[in-house]
């Protein structure tokens, strides 16, 4: 995708950047900067802070941040276009390493070169506010921002400096970081993306569920955000509670009828006696297996006192399990993902009220938990409402029904009996 048009400024850097993009993305690029210039009142020039930062819909510290990183660090509140075609040719269309270097500079939001937590805390706060409506709150939802340590304990901060009360994040930290939050990850490699086109991460599902006491639901807003991170765009609609124990009870059989109508991916969330809250994704209907089932879509996730993601690793299929009324002890009846019969990398048994969480190769999760052995107070069942899944299936029973009217059309063709009333 090389730029057949030839740079008018004589700027190394922006001269190598160009030939990342199409003739026709420098085109669109010099359209969107001589329409924020012409806002900026700078006579077409530059565009200023505000602009940036109002049509970018990033704000604060975070914004401030990223619009002196594009702006090369000049302090001089001034973005020209070669400053535009220059960061997005890092940001978006650089090297892996490139592109990573310049998030992790991009959380150092006081620029002093030292990425503490106090950075990464004003980061989420940014984030969340991008998300999450400011209103909310006004309207009885619980804010988000509560949530902001759970994010902030993913992290690590390993390098200690000397005359520093905090340690700091090193580049392999930041990395880790980001790996246990795609979601986040996600958000900060979409920020010059134009705002209005549906930028990754901005999605949170919707969460149905019905006329249940919110204050009682484990999966908060920005939970589902987080889970939603590694989910597809169809997928991010909406959510449905299809069981919660403090309605239906602690019970398997319950559980498994609950669920039997969402006949497609579920979020299962489970609330210990320690506080610790965790849970899985199944990608695969709960239906009853003797063995292990599901795909690669499956996950592992813990949402408090810490949140992350653990995705399958590739090491092995004990995606899903699912057994109901087995009488042999090698096949424990219950729900679990990952890791190996009676060593599960989550397992809640049919009793439902205790299990197990081990650390697994499946998914290359730790133990979710306080301690291996848990005991449930809370569960709850969210099934994933798809509408493309929805439309394939009013399809297919479409298409059944007309299948059945012309086969049976054409056996009274064939004794004359088709047309007997007309």
């Amino acid at each position: 995708m090389g730029n057949s048009q030839s740079a008018s400024s004589t700027d190394p850097h922006f001269v190598s950047a160009t030939r990342s993009f199409s003739q026709k993305e420098l085109e669109d690029l010099k359209t969107l900067f001589t329409s924020l210039a012409a806002q900026s009142n700078s006579n077409s020039k530059f565009i200023s802070p505000s602009v940036f930062q109002t049509y970018f819909r990033v704000h604060g510290p975070l914004g401030d941040r990223l619009f002196d990183l594009v702006t090369r660090k000049r302090k001089d509140q001034k973005l020209t276009f070669e400053d535009l075609v220059i960061a997005k040719g890092i940001y978006e269309k650089g090297t892996r390493d490139e592109i990573e270097e310049f998030i992790y500079q991009l959380l150092d939001v006081t620029g002093d070169g030292i990425l503490t937590r106090t950075d990464v805390e004003a980061v989420l706060n940014a984030i969340l506010d991008a998300i999450f409506c400011p209103k909310d709150a006004e309207s009885g939802m619980s804010s988000p921002k509560g949530s902001i340590d759970v994010f902030l304990n993913a992290g690590t901060f390993s390098k200690k400096l000397e005359g520093f009360a905090e340690n700091s994040m090193t580049f392999e930290d930041y990395k880790s970081w980001c790996s246990f939050l795609p979601s986040v990850r996600k958000f900060l490699g979409s920020l010059l993306m134009p705002p209005y086109t549906g930028r990754p991460c901005f999605q949170v599902p919707h969460l149905l569920s019905g006329n249940i006491d919110s204050n009682i639901l484990l999966l908060r807003r920005e939970y589902a955000w987080h889970i939603a991170g590694t989910l597809s765009q169809h997928q991010l609609e909406e959510w449905k509670l299809l069981y919660h124990s403090s309605v239906n009870g602690l019970s398997f059989n319950t559980f498994l009828g609950s669920i039997s109508a969402g006949e497609g991916s579920t979020v299962l969330i489970i609330k210990d006696k320690t506080g610790y809250i965790y849970g899985g994704y199944a990608s695969q209907p709960w239906d009853k297996h003797s063995g292990f089932y599901g795909d690669m879509k499956s996950l592992l996730f813990q949402l408090y006192p810490m949140a992350s993601i653990f995705r399958p690793t590739g090491a092995n299929s004990n995606l899903q399990w699912c057994a109901v009324n087995f009488t042999s002890g090698s096949i424990p009846n219950g729900l679990g993902f990952g890791g190996q019969v009676n060593h599960f990398g989550l397992f809640l048994s049919a009793s439902f009220d205790q299990g197990h969480t081990f650390t697994s190769s499946t998914f290359g999760n730790p133990c979710l938990s306080k301690a291996t052995q848990i005991n449930p107070e809370v569960i709850e069942c969210w099934g994933v409402v798809s509408k493309v899944h929805q439309q394939e299936k009013s399809d297919t029973i479409k298409g059944s029904v007309l299948d059945r009217f012309k086969e049976d059309r054409h056996m009274l063709n064939m004794v004359g009996l088709a047309n007997s009333s007309e």
